[in-house]
C-alpha cells in the first residue's frame, strides 16, 4: 500500500497586538516551550521558534494533515489563555489578525534557524516592519499597507526589563 511523503518547511510569524512589547525575557522562554508543544501535539516538527518582545518567530516541518490557518488559530488561541492564566502580561495580552507564512526548502533550514536564533542583532539595525517587508518583498508577495500588522516604526525594543 502506497503512503504520502511530504517535506514542508513553513516560517511563521505574527505580532502582539498593538505591537506592545509585552512578552518578556522573563517567561519568553516558557512560552515558546508551550508553543512548541501545541506544534508537536499537532505532529508538526518544532525547527526554531524565537521573537523579541513585540512578535514571534516559529519555523516548522509542517504535517498537511491539518490547515495551516487552523493551526495559526490554536497556536494564538490557546497561548493568549497561557499568557493571561499565568499573569506574565502587565496588560491584556493578545496576538492581532493575521500573520505571514513563508515555505522554505530544506537547504534554506539552517539558514531561517539562524535568522530567528538571531532576532536580536537584526532588530538592531531594522525595525519589525522592515523586516516584514522585506520577507513579503523576498516571496513576491503583493501586499498593501493598509493591511500589514499595525506597526510602530523603532529600531530596538522595550519591555524586557
Amino acid at each position: 500500500m502506497a503512503n504520502t511523503y511530504t517535506q514542508l518547511d513553513i516560517h511563521l510569524v505574527f505580532a502582539v497586538k498593538g505591537r506592545e512589547s509585552l512578552i518578556h525575557k522573563r517567561w519568553r522562554e516558557d512560552l515558546y516551550q508551550y508553543v512548541t508543544g501545541i506544534v508537536q501535539t499537532h505532529k508538526h516538527k518544532m525547527l526554531q521558534i524565537g521573537g523579541m518582545a513585540d512578535h514571534i518567530h516559529i519555523f516548522l516541518g509542517y504535517n498537511p494533515t491539518q490547515l495551516l490557518p487552523e493551526l495559526v488559530k490554536e497556536i494564538k488561541t490557546s497561548s493568549n489563555q497561557y499568557i493571561r492564566e499565568r499573569g506574565y502580561a502587565k496588560s491584556a495580552f493578545s496576538w492581532q489578525v493575521g500573520y505571514g507564512a513563508f515555505s522554505h526548502g530544506r537547504s534554506e533550514r539552517q539558514t531561517v534557524i539562524q535568522y530567528i536564533q538571531n532576532q536580536e542583532a537584526h532588530h538592531s539595525k531594522r525595525t519589525f516592519r522592515q523586516e516584514y517587508v522585506l520577507m513579503l518583498q523576498k516571496f513576491d508577495i503583493d501586499y498593501k499597507d493598509e493591511y500589514l500588522f499595525d506597526f510602530q516604526d523603532m529600531t530596538g525594543w522595550v519591555g524586557d526589563q
